[in-house]
């Protein structure tokens, strides 16, 4: 509503309630325009960190990608193609993107785990682009729900809001304020990522924010259609760019950089490099060496979390899977000194 249709509408009534209810749609009105989170690249107050910022010390060093459909309503419209996993390797803007398709996920592990430093801990970056003058602050932008892992089997997700309209569809050529939404990736448009901060989960049960070991990108179906529609952590319904009905479909994985990681800034050193799993894919014999002292105990869980092997060892070991069906399973080795979870892809 404008302050001219307010006016109009206000004037309609006897004066003193008109004056009553003129101060009362201002007051609407001005709550709708600051009912909005950090503003879009280039405005003050933006959250918006680009690629090449110094405040990235990693970046992921594993992916594993699960397609979606190119458009969830047809279900003969087949999977997204656009990209592969190694798309989402290495600093942003490096290798390309990879498409996740309608709720495709994408599975991101690191060199060291992530910890809950001061400020924004890591940032989710995808390839959104501007429409129309950048000082409009509006762009095309697909978005994704962000959860979290220590041990590879409970994630937690980020609290997200989605302030757009839900009363149109988005499509392909209506471009978004990204000020309206908060905690959702996508957010910002190509080169700058969407900061994460571990803070928020703090006390999430089954979570310890100074061990994450995995990211997990999740895309928003963006229809309004409330059967198939996905919402934010208020149980409203997400409303980005539906159908994207080709190979690029759905959210468009760049990158995952690492501002806060054990090992850096002071924060305690978990010593993952002391762990080697291989090979990678595999076909029957998994092998484990660690390079400190103690026992040590691995467990392969599949990606429901269900428990399949459980051993101890000293050094090394050797574990036989080729009896486990085709798929992708967690191995996580642990012992007094630290943790070490691994995503193997079973052939």
């Amino acid at each position: 509503m404008t302050i001219r249709s307010i006016h109009k509408f206000c004037g309609l009534v006897f004066p003193f309630r008109r004056l009553l209810l003129y101060i009362f749609c201002l007051l609407l009105f001005a709550s709708d325009s600051y009912a909005q989170f950090a503003p879009v690249v280039g405005f003050p107050g933006t959250t918006a960190i680009p690629g090449d910022s110094s405040a990235f010390v990693a970046w992921a060093s594993g992916c594993t990608v699960y397609r979606g459909l190119r458009c969830i309503e047809v279900p003969d419209s087949g999977y997204a193609t656009d990209g592969d996993s190694s798309s989402a390797l290495g600093p942003a803007g490096q290798n390309g993107t990879v498409s996740l398709g309608d709720s495709g996920i994408a599975i991101l592990t690191f060199p060291s785990p992530i910890v809950n430093g001061p400020g924004f801990d890591f940032a989710v970056f995808e390839n959104g682009f501007d429409v129309g003058p950048p000082a409009d602050g509006l762009a095309f932008l697909e978005l994704g729900f962000v959860e979290v892992s220590s041990d590879g089997v409970r994630y937690v997700r980020f609290p997200c809001i989605d302030n757009v309209q839900d009363s149109s569809q988005i499509s392909n050529a209506i471009p978004m304020d990204g000020s309206r939404l908060n905690n959702l990736a996508g957010k910002y448009v190509w080169d700058y990522g969407t900061p994460f901060d571990l803070n928020e989960l703090i006390d999430s049960p089954g979570l310890d924010v100074n061990n994450i070991l995995f990211v997990k990108v999740i895309d928003v179906i963006g229809s309004i259609n409330t059967a198939i529609g996905t919402h934010d952590s208020r149980g409203y319904i997400v409303n980005d760019p539906y159908p994207t009905n080709f190979a690029s479909s759905g959210f468009d994985l760049d990158a995952v950089g690492v501002i806060n990681q054990k090992g850096v800034a002071g924060i305690d050193h978990v010593a993952t490099t002391n762990v080697e799993v291989y090979p990678n894919p595999i076909t029957d014999v998994l092998q484990i060496r660690t390079y400190q002292s103690g026992p040590s105990i691995v467990q392969i869980t599949d990606m429901n979390g269900r428990l399949i092997i459980s051993k101890a060892f000293n050094c090394g070991t050797e574990l036989w899977l080729d009896c486990l069906p085709t798929g992708v399973y967690n191995a996580k080795i642990t012992n007094q000194l630290s943790a070490f979870s691994k995503l193997i892809v079973k052939q």
